[in-house]
């Protein structure tokens, strides 16, 4: 077992979640409020996690995460929380649910309205460290959002916004590469890139934070060695884990801020129809973002393309088409539903978004509108 502390506690290793009842000793609580997904119970695994992890007595289950979190569904899940006299909660599964819990335990004990703490609309500060603690465990391997700083929550006015504070990090993730052992092809793939897109956006940021950069490479080099595994042979535990600890790293540099792929999808994800997978969106759109942050990043991209084991002549994008292919994911917006219109509705919210501050290259809405047509072409 391998215990890791960097940004959070992590417990990283096959088996992992048999630590949850010893993290719930460490942190003083006995009574956790299980916040995850209706597929996960179907599925078993929140029984199996229960069990395996010797959660004490019954705990009280929010299986109503939608999925891209909502506000109404943060306060439903606060709401029973409170009823069911909880005093922790433990997020299981992929980054709607750790993203719901965050939410959850600031309202639980942060007044309302949640719109308040919004990064854009200057609530960091706002956000203090009295909430009830959380232990994030994750059955996919893409969000990073077990050791990240954010949740992206979608307003009931349809907004949607991330709430970024060091005090929103779980306080404890619980990484077992054996939950996503079941996760079928695509969405190992679309989340798989999700922890593609997060190493490449950090390691661009403009932000001067070296060990990030360091860890984005690094969680870059694995992903491209080990998500076609991954993805075509959902068994094997080797690349399962690689997978996970890519998706880790990823979170691990959240710190840097990301860019406009996340500025792009993070504002179609608020979308009330379609209902858009964010690790897909960003498959989609990274290559188009890539060829408009070229033109000032030679350096960077030369790193980029040695962690993913490429000639330093190849063509990042033209790469980044080649792996979504290979995977099987969606080769544009228009794929996956969306039309001009959509784009155009959310132009704004793009603009607006937090990521967008830190992509390499400044991006106007002019831009903004270009980017989209290719991604939709």
């Amino acid at each position: 077992m391998s215990l890791i502390t960097y940004l959070t506690r992590i417990q990283f290793d096959a088996g992992a979640v048999k630590t949850i009842a010893d993290e719930l000793r460490l942190l003083s609580v006995k009574r956790p409020l299980i916040v995850t997904d209706k597929g996960l119970v179907a599925a078993g695994l929140v029984e199996h996690v229960i069990n395996a992890g010797g959660l004490p007595g019954e705990p009280p289950v929010y299986d109503g995460t939608p999925e891209n979190p909502t506000e109404a569904a943060s306060l439903e899940a606060r709401d029973l929380f409170r009823a069911a006299s909880c005093d922790s909660i433990v997020a299981l599964g992929g980054g709607s649910p750790l993203d719901l819990a965050k939410a959850v335990a600031l309202l639980v004990t942060h007044p309302e309205p949640l719109a308040q703490y919004a990064v854009i609309l200057g609530g960091l500060d706002k956000i203090t460290a009295r909430k009830p603690p959380v232990i994030a465990v994750p059955t996919t391997a893409g969000t990073g959002s077990e050791v990240g700083r954010a949740a992206l929550i979608t307003l009931n006015d349809g907004r949607k916004l991330g709430f970024i504070s060091p005090h929103m990090i779980p306080n404890v993730a619980i990484c077992d590469p054996e939950l996503t052992l079941g996760l079928p092809p695509l969405l190992t793939a679309a989340t798989g890139m999700d922890a593609v897109t997060h190493c490449i956006e950090t390691y661009l940021s403009p932000r001067y934070n070296p060990p990030a950069d360091a860890i984005a490479l690094d969680g870059l080099s694995r992903a491209a060695r080990f998500i076609r595994k991954a993805t075509h042979n959902g068994k094997d535990i080797e690349a399962r884990t690689e997978m996970m600890m890519a998706a880790l790293q990823g979170g691990m540099t959240f710190q840097k801020g990301l860019g406009a792929v996340h500025a792009m999808s993070h504002a179609l994800g608020g979308l009330s129809s379609p209902r858009l997978h964010h690790g897909t969106l960003n498959a989609v759109i990274l290559p188009a973002v890539l060829r408009f942050n070229a033109p000032s990043n030679d350096a960077k991209y030369r790193a980029l393309k040695a962690a993913m084991g490429l000639l330093d002549g190849a063509d990042l994008s033209a790469e980044i088409v080649k792996l979504n292919s290979d995977l099987g994911l969606p080769k544009s917006l228009s794929a996956m539903g969306l039309t001009p219109s959509h784009t155009a509705a959310k132009l704004a919210d793009t603009v607006n978004d937090h990521s967008s501050a830190t992509n390499p290259r400044p991006a106007s809405a002019q831009d903004y509108e270009r980017l989209f047509a290719e991604a939709m072409a």
